[in-house]
């Protein structure tokens, strides 16, 4: 089987998604598949590698309609593509629908769940909706004044950004003012969110039309806070599995997980972050459509923990793909 594995993007997420990618195609079994990896660079060009014997090529299923001599016309021969991008222009929609577009099967969330997903504000009003709790916030859109009807701390995000990239925590309204100019800088939505004590707890859904949640982990962040280099420097943070927390609230997570994922259309793949608070509440705080995905991620090491091995996660994924693919051909359009 043939796999095409996206890596890099435009997003500050880029050497993240590079390390990711690496360990999914060293971790492909090579017996069952042929992979090939196009990375993304900062400036959005796509490099393939050295073009393969065209005999050895299957007959290409489509053509990714990009316009540039260096477009990656040869990932319609490809059985699956495995988008490991983070961010936008990766995890928001843009090359799910690229895939759409060129009829290839590929891992993960669709478009709607992935735009929907990236999109803070609009998460939160589908879970809301759906009766799912999410931590109180207002967005504040362009030309808007700065407001913050919770009391500090409070914190200031843009709407659709990854990974902590542009979040701050303020505590008085000079930092609020200055906290929302620095979210301005990466997006012209932004969102002030009331403060949610308590445990940060993460979990990980798998599957299509049945998903199923892992065990749930602890986030213990060695800073004040779950920045981005809390997430990804060396020592940052400890991962504790299973989380510190009582049975009846680990349920109420798994469960609560489950309900979101469905909730905003996912497929494939995602991880559910939440906050329980001292009074035992549990709230979603976001969903991740393509988590971290190294070997020693939070996401694999979930569902290490609960009895899937990296391996056999990655075929798993394929055969989501793949199954999802097949079902939506049967549809009439």
């Amino acid at each position: 089987m043939r796999v095409a594995v996206l890596a890099g993007g435009r997003s500050s997420e880029h050497e993240i998604s590079l390390a990711s990618a690496r360990s999914v195609v060293e971790a492909l079994d090579p017996k069952r598949y042929e992979t090939q990896t196009i990375e993304i660079g900062r400036d959005g060009a796509w490099a393939l590698p050295p073009a393969p014997d065209t005999a050895t090529v299957p007959q290409a299923r489509g053509r990714l309609p990009i316009p540039s001599a260096s477009a990656p016309s040869a990932l319609g021969a490809v059985d699956v593509v495995f988008p490991i991008l983070h961010g936008p222009f990766g995890e928001d929609g843009t090359v799910q629908g690229l895939l759409e577009l060129a009829g290839v099967p590929y891992v993960g969330a669709g478009v709607t769940a992935s735009a929907l997903c990236m999109d803070k504000d609009l998460f939160k009003a589908v879970l809301r909706d759906g009766g799912i709790p999410v931590a109180p916030s207002i967005t504040l859109r362009q030309g808007d004044e700065v407001e913050n009807p919770f009391g500090y701390p409070v914190f200031v995000k843009p709407a659709r950004l990854g990974s902590s990239v542009g979040i701050s925590k303020a505590r008085t309204f000079e930092e609020l003012e200055a906290a929302v100019a620095l979210a301005r800088r990466h997006d012209d939505k932004v969102l002030v969110e009331e403060f949610q004590p308590g445990v940060e707890a993460e979990v990980g859904v798998l599957g299509n039309r049945e998903p199923v949640a892992s065990v749930v982990g602890e986030i213990v962040a060695h800073a004040d806070w779950y920045d981005f280099d809390a997430k990804y420097a060396d020592g940052g943070m400890d991962l504790i599995i299973p989380a510190r927390l009582p049975v009846e609230t680990i349920e109420r997570v798994r469960q609560l997980a489950v309900k979101s994922f469905v909730a905003t259309d996912c497929e494939g793949m995602a991880r559910v972050d939440f906050f329980v608070r001292p009074d035992g509440q549990v709230v979603v705080n976001e969903l991740n459509t393509i988590p971290g995905f190294t070997a020693t991620s939070v996401y694999a090491k979930l569902f290490a923990e609960s009895g899937i091995p990296y391996a056999e996660l990655l075929d798993r994924l394929v055969e989501l793909a793949l199954e999802r693919h097949q079902r939506r051909k049967a549809l009439a359009f």
